[in-house]
Order: structure tokens, then sequence, then C-alpha cells
């Protein structure tokens, strides 16, 4: 047994997390391992009757740092939540109609002589070069095989580096941390919070009461109400930013339908008129939804093209979601921290809702407060957390904005709309030579801007002069060489059926 942690006066000693929900139990989870249950007692709020949002079945492979974290066996987390594994993302008619690309995770390539694949690609382009992205990509190439392995020890070989995440039952993935955290000492308490008390002297939240009257206080609480903000905004007021202007997308219909096949690695997103529709294949099903602006098309034509566009029989009616993308002015006040939709909401073209609850958690659990909440710590929380949501963002405008789709109102207003001033600059310096910069580690590489830019046939003047480090002919044959070992590699993966069949089938 672990020694009981020091006993300083202003230790947190209580949290209350308020929501269930993947949100609230990836907290609740996270909180138990790396406290443990004699530093603070945890409880966590949640009612039967209010349903989960549940849209969010598709990752990014930071997911897996989190469930390393947490110690999950990861075959045992496929199994348990219906899961399937994701090499990318493929994109359907967003250019343009007739368009297919694939965000892939990972790399394109190798850099060479320090600088960047795409630098080289693009040199390559201009003297000729026909070959797909995907061809230098060994998960985009495997996503499109419907190939499917985990990195083996091969040396230099791509085997040996292959980036993936999940598709899984985001409900069965709650109960699933639900059950890892009551064992780790976590209380659940059933019921609706019908009111919440604020400390006269500085508004801080003292306690929240239930709908029976029971009355539970808390050095912290965590928001995990959704798009309410239960506490961060109804009790608090704290404020939210609008940016539907740049993401004018306001509502989302949600249905699983029967499979149709093997699970696909990848999540596909296809452009429609007035919005996308996603896919995500689960072993026991496949997740779809059309997300939509409903100032360009109403709900029930939003439906029928749903309904008309899955690969087999739906096993429920749509589900309507409201939602005004945007983030909360703090994501930290006074001692209420949000995570989930209590802290902003950014439609899931990339797959980033889950990212940004563990993003939330990681940087609380460095910045964890105890009882005099010293102010320093809440303001570098929300300034790195509200830069990561702006970056993301942009990332996503730019897979509107970049279109050349002229055939509805709603891809002409997206096409011609004034980009917020980061991606304005990213713009400026791709169109000039390519370039692209990550910014202070932010969450989507120059692999991933480049894959989009690309994909969508956004292509810049001419390539960085510092590619011209090799000539055209060395840099035809060093990329011939890569394809080469991209093909060699793709011959050595089975099938994604196959590897989920022999290795975490769902019972």
């Amino acid at each position: 047994m672990s020694a009981p942690p020091i006993d300083h006066p202003d230790r947190i000693r209580s949290v209350v997390i308020v929501g269930g929900g993947t949100a609230g139990w990836m907290t609740a989870a996270a909180l138990a391992k790396i406290l443990g249950p004699r530093y603070a007692d945890i409880t966590l709020i949640e009612s039967e009757e209010i349903g989960t949002v549940g849209v969010g079945e598709a990752t990014i492979p930071q997911i897996r740092l989190f469930n390393d974290m947490l110690g999950l066996d990861e075959n045992d987390f496929v199994r348990r939540t219906q899961g399937s594994f994701k090499l990318g993302i493929e994109f359907v008619d967003w250019g343009k109609k007739g368009d297919r690309y694939i965000h892939p995770f990972g790399r394109y390539g190798l850099d060479m002589e320090g600088v960047s694949f795409h630098a080289f690609y693009l040199k390559a382009r201009a003297a000729g070069e026909t070959h797909d992205l995907a061809d230098y990509s060994l998960e985009a190439s495997a996503a499109r095989a419907g190939r499917f392995m985990r990195a083996i020890q091969a040396g230099n070989s791509p085997l040996s580096k292959i980036a993936y995440a999940f598709h899984f039952d985001a409900g069965l993935y709650a109960r699933y941390l639900r059950e890892y955290s009551e064992a780790r000492g976590v209380v659940r308490c059933e019921g609706k919070v019908a009111d919440v008390t604020l400390r006269p002297a500085d508004g801080f939240v003292e306690a929240v009461v239930m709908d029976d009257g029971t009355r539970i206080e808390a050095d912290l609480f965590i928001d995990c109400s959704g798009f309410r903000g239960l506490l961060i905004e109804q009790a608090l007021g704290t404020g939210y930013d609008d940016w539907s202007k740049w993401l004018p997308c306001d509502r989302a219909l949600a249905v699983p339908c029967e499979s149709a096949g093997p699970p696909t690695p990848f999540t596909r997103s296809t452009a429609r008129t007035a919005g996308w529709q996603w896919r995500i294949p689960l072993q026991h099903r496949i997740g779809n939804g059309y997300v939509y602006s409903s100032g360009y098309i109403s709900d029930e034509e939003a439906a029928t093209t749903l309904l008309a566009n899955l690969d087999g029989k739906a096993l429920a009616d749509p589900r309507p979601l409201k939602f005004v993308t945007g983030r909360r002015r703090k994501f930290w006040n006074r001692n209420v921290v949000a995570l989930g939709l209590a802290s902003g909401f950014m439609e899931p073209l990339e797959s980033t809702s889950i990212h940004l609850v563990q993003a939330g958690i990681a940087k609380l659990m460095v910045m964890f407060p105890d009882r005099r909440f010293a102010s320093a710590g809440i303001d570098r929380y929300n300034r790195i957390v509200g830069e990561e949501y702006e970056r993301i963002r942009d990332f996503l405008v730019l897979h509107y904005n970049t279109t050349t789709r002229d055939d509805s109102p709603f891809w002409d207003y997206v096409r011609t709309m004034e980009v917020p001033d980061g991606l304005a600059e990213k713009y400026a310096l791709y169109r000039d030579n390519g370039r692209i910069f990550r910014e202070n580690d932010e969450l989507f590489s120059d692999t991933s801007w480049f894959a989009v830019m690309a994909g969508q046939n956004l292509w810049p003047a001419t390539h960085d002069p510092v590619a011209d480090v090799l000539s055209d002919q060395e840099v035809a044959r060093r990329l011939g060489n890569m394809r080469g070992v991209y093909r060699t590699c793709l011959d050595q993966m089975p099938s994604h059926a196959d590897f989920i069949a022999a290795h975490c089938a769902a019972n």
C-alpha cells in the first residue's frame, strides 16, 4: 500500500464531476488513476434520464496515450466497445464533386537532407510527378486496401511506426471507464442537479443541490454537463465565443445502420449540399450522421439525404442535435473546469472532440490546483486550451474554404468567406512556396495541413527553394524507392477484418 499524501492544509480533498458520458467518465478515470482514492474523494453525478450526445465515435492517435496511461489492455478495450481501427479519414467530394483523398495518420515519406518530404514532392510534381500522395503513406495505402496491423519491431521499416486510432461505441466506452473508475474509488451519484450554490464571498461554487434535496459540496468541480454548461455557464455566466461565421453548421442528425461488409480501417466524410456526412464503421454496426447548416437546408431535407445514403438498414430514427460552434471565454472559471461539450464545440470533422477532453484533462493535471486556486495556473490553462481550440478551428475551416464547389449557396458562402487571421497567414506562406509551419506543437502537423491542401487541389506557386539541394533526377529516384518500400510493407499486412478476428473480435 502506498503512503498517504502529505496532508497539506490547502490540498484539494474533494472533486465533483457533473455529468457522465465520455467526458465525465474519462475525467473520473484519469483522476482516479493519477491521484488515487487516498488523495481526494471523487464523485460523479449523472442521471439515466439525461441522454448523452455520443457522436464522438471516431478518434485520433492521441487516444492511445490516454488508454495507455490508464493501463487498459487494448484488445480488451476494442472488444468491449465493439471497436475497429482507424488509419485516417477519407474525404469525398470536398475539393470538388468526384474528388476523393485520404488524410492519413503518420507522416508522408521521409524528410531528406533536412528538408521536408512535401517540399520534394512539390518539386517532383513540377517536374511531372503524377503519383498520388497516398503512395507515400503506409497508413493511407493500407486504409484504401482495407488492411491493418499494429507496429512491429522492423528496424527502419515503416512497419515499425504505424499510426492508428479507433472507432468505438462512445456509450460502451463510457460504461467501460465507469467500471474502471468505480473499481478505483469513484462514487457515482444518480440524479439531476436542481440548483447550484455559490459562496457569497467570492462567487465560487460551494455545492450542487440534487432534485431530491441532497447537497453535495466539493473543493473542485468539473463541468461535463454538455451543451448546457450547468456550472460554467448557467451558474457562473462565463460567456461564449460564437464561431459560426467560420463554421456555419449548427445541426446534426445521427443514426446507426446495419453493417455492409467488413469494417473499413478509416472514417469517411462525404460533402453534401449543406454540410457533410460521417461514416464510422464498428464491429456491430455503422455510425452515420449529417452535420449541416439549418440556414441552407431544412431538417426534413437533411434527414432524407442522410437516410438515402446509408450502407444498410437504419437501426433507429435519426437523432437531432443542435449546437453553436465556438468556445467558452474561460474554460476554467474560479473552481470550475469545463470539459467536453460544456467547454465548447467544434463539429467532428477531424474527430477532435474526444481529444479535446483528453487534452483538457492532461493540462488540468499539469496545473492541478490547491484550494487557493492561484490565478497564474488558471490563466495559463485558459490561454493554452484557447490556443488549441483556435488552431483546430482554423484547420477545420481550411476544409471548407479551399473547396472549388459552387453548386449550392452553402459552398458559395464557405468558399468566399473571410478566414481567421492565423489561417490567412498559413495560406500566404503555403501559396508562395509550399511552406507549412507547425505552431507551438499544435495538434495538426505539417503532414495534416499538406494532406488537406493537396487533397483539395490547393497548390503553391512553386516549391521550397531549399528542395533544390537534390536534382530532379535524384528526387525522382528517391521517391520511387519510397513507393517501393510502402508497397512491400503493404503486402505484409493482413486485412482489417482478419486482424480484428484474430485479436479483438467482440463476443
